[in-house]
């Protein structure tokens, strides 16, 4: 798989391309002043793992945000901690 980086300027210019290339099976970094700030990789590269976690680190934090509006107010950060420990997430 080949790798391709460019900068953030020209990768607006281009992107259209550069999701082709993707398509196509390469990996491109974007780069701003000279320093990788992102990185367009094939979809199918994202592991179901890494979807399936994210999607639960999402309900978590829907759940803070319910939980949040229906006190009408914050969480502290001992509460959470209380959650980790006790395993509820």
């Amino acid at each position: 798989m080949s790798t391709q980086t460019i900068g953030l300027f020209e990768a607006k210019t281009h992107l259209s391309e550069l999701v082709a290339r993707c398509e196509a099976g390469e990996e491109v970094i974007i780069t701003r002043h000279n320093k990788p700030v992102a990185k367009l990789v094939p979809i199918s590269e994202v592991s179901p793992e890494l979807v399936a976690r994210r999607r639960e680190a999402l309900q978590g934090l829907q759940a803070i945000g319910r939980e949040m509006a229906a006190r009408g107010g914050p969480i502290t950060r001992e509460e959470v901690l209380e959650w980790v420990s006790e395993g509820r997430r």
